[in-house]
């Protein structure tokens, strides 16, 4: 009697500890992925809805760590566009544990449980049920949702409630990453954010690219982290636009004569803005052609890495949709056709057509949407950036400069670092460390705790660095505008030390 009452006691405690478990662990555990080595870590993804009116889901994916997970924090990763996806880009391509091909496993066993989020509504797998809501998507309504989004998840995830938290994000992601760190801010509730991490960058039309590292007026009933990291990040139109001819120049892709133009006569921001308005000057007409000129030789590079060769398999390069804009300016008057206008988004949003390709075949394929518990709502298939979001996004929330909110982050004392590839033309590091000093000296008047100097990684030199007490700035030597792609190793020693709150090693 005693042994049975035993077996049921063992196996009464074994259905309450089922029971106990968070309900993702059962319905958004990940089994396996198709065409995917074995692991011995666990991962997820499934939906949040952030929105009843109209009606709206996200769509995430989480992977813990692979070694002690329960003690390590978690960090958000937001890619940014607007409109592209952080499950593509982010997991499948920079820095997740898998590559669409499923040679081998990629290891990076960061210090770090990492949350991919696919937003706004439309990008990737996350949807709207109603279409119209793609007509008026605004900064505002992402960082709503984007937090709406965290609160559900954690009430899902209560095991990661009071877990240090941090914000990363790329490209647009500059606006994405300070805008939601602000509202977690300035929440009345007790909350212990640790910083945000940037790489700043254009995807679409030069919209900026954000990361907040600790990756990260609602309330929430847990501890977040106080840090933010951002990579490749547009956070100023003025400082990152300007400074792409001086790029182009500096590695040979322009000439002196050209490049005093758009110093002197139409700047590339003047350029851009007219462009957009359809309402293209005579000077800037003529800068224009001059450009084509030149840049239409150079039509073979990967703008996001220039010193790396393209795909030729591709059908066109990173710059040939760009180019051919260029190449048709004697035939404009006052205006640029609208087929101009999508092409030179287009154009801004490829980064390598091989890889990329490879990725929206994969999460096309009905067996890698069956084991993502994914699904399509109202679209024909996944893509890596959604055009329905990008084309309808407000265009006017470009030109607002997160230069004053980061400036209310570093002052509530969030440790922020700015990060760039040295090898990206399309958001060059030229205007990003520009922005980061006047920020610090001007705005803020902080001073520099440390000068800048070349840090190092597997005694290399793997950049340089500058810091201003808790606003820091660095550049990833032989970086792209996708820096952990290309740079997996630095881009950890990067990330591992914004964790530890540490200063990159400048030591050999």
């Amino acid at each position: 009697m005693s042994q049975t009452w035993l077996i049921l006691t063992v196996i009464t405690c074994s259905i309450l500890m089922q029971a106990c478990k968070p309900v993702t662990s059962l319905s958004d555990r990940i089994v396996s992925l198709p065409g995917q080595p074995s692991i011995n870590f666990s991962h997820y993804s499934g939906y949040i809805t952030v929105g009843d009116y109209p009606p709206r889901a996200f769509f995430y994916y989480f992977v813990e760590a692979e070694t002690s997970p329960d003690s390590k924090p978690l960090v958000l990763w937001l890619t940014g566009g607007p409109g592209c996806s952080s499950l593509g880009y982010g997991a499948f391509i920079e820095h997740g544990p898998f590559k669409v091909k499923g040679v081998d496993l990629v290891k990076r066993d960061y210090m770090a449980n990492l949350l991919y989020l696919e937003s706004p509504a439309g990008v990737g797998f996350s949807y709207s049920t109603n279409q119209s809501f793609y007509k008026g998507i605004t900064d505002n309504i992402t960082a709503q949702d984007n937090l709406v989004f965290l609160q559900r998840w954690f009430t899902k995830y209560p095991q990661y409630e009071g877990r240090d938290f941090f914000i990363t994000g790329e490209s647009y992601g500059g606006h994405y990453v300070p805008e939601l760190a602000r509202l977690i801010v300035q929440s009345k509730v007790e909350i212990n954010l640790k910083g945000i991490e940037l790489r700043i960058d254009f995807k679409r039309l030069l919209k900026p690219f954000l990361t907040i590292i600790p990756l990260f007026p609602l309330q929430f009933d847990y501890l977040f982290g106080h840090n933010l990291q951002i990579g490749n990040p547009l956070l100023d139109y003025e400082f990152d636009t300007n400074t792409m001819t001086t790029f182009y120049w500096s590695h040979g892709m322009m000439s002196d004569q050209t490049e005093l133009l758009f110093q002197n006569v139409c700047n590339y921001t003047r350029l851009l803005r007219e462009i957009r308005s359809r309402n293209l000057t005579s000077e800037c007409l003529e800068v224009l052609k001059e450009a084509a000129k030149e840049l239409n030789d150079t039509n073979a590079i990967d703008k996001y890495d220039v010193l790396a060769d393209i795909c030729l398999t591709s059908g066109q390069s990173t710059l040939n949709i760009f180019y051919k804009m260029l190449t048709t300016a004697h035939s404009l008057s006052s205006s640029l056709a609208s087929e101009d206008l999508i092409n030179y988004q287009n154009f801004l949003e490829t980064k390598d057509p091989c890889e990329e390709q490879d990725v929206i075949k994969y999460f096309n394929r009905k067996d890698v949407q069956d084991a993502l518990h994914a699904k399509l709502v109202a679209v024909g298939h996944w893509n890596t950036c959604s055009d329905d979001v990008n084309k309808n996004y407000r265009f006017e929330d470009l030109y607002i400069s997160m230069i004053p909110v980061l400036g209310e982050l570093v002052k509530s004392g969030l440790r922020v670092l700015i990060y760039s590839g040295d090898l990206d033309a399309v958001v060059p590091f030229l205007g990003t460390r520009t922005m980061v000093d006047a920020l610090a000296t001007n705005v803020l008047k902080l001073n520099t705790t440390l000068s800048y100097r070349a840090w190092f990684d597997s005694k290399q030199v793997a950049g340089y660095t500058q810091e201003y007490g808790n606003l820091a700035f660095a550049i990833i030597r032989g970086a792209s505008h996708t820096a952990p792609a290309t740079q997996p190793e630095r881009s950890l020693q990067l990330f591992t030390s914004f964790l530890e709150g540490k200063s990159l090693p400048t030591n050999p």
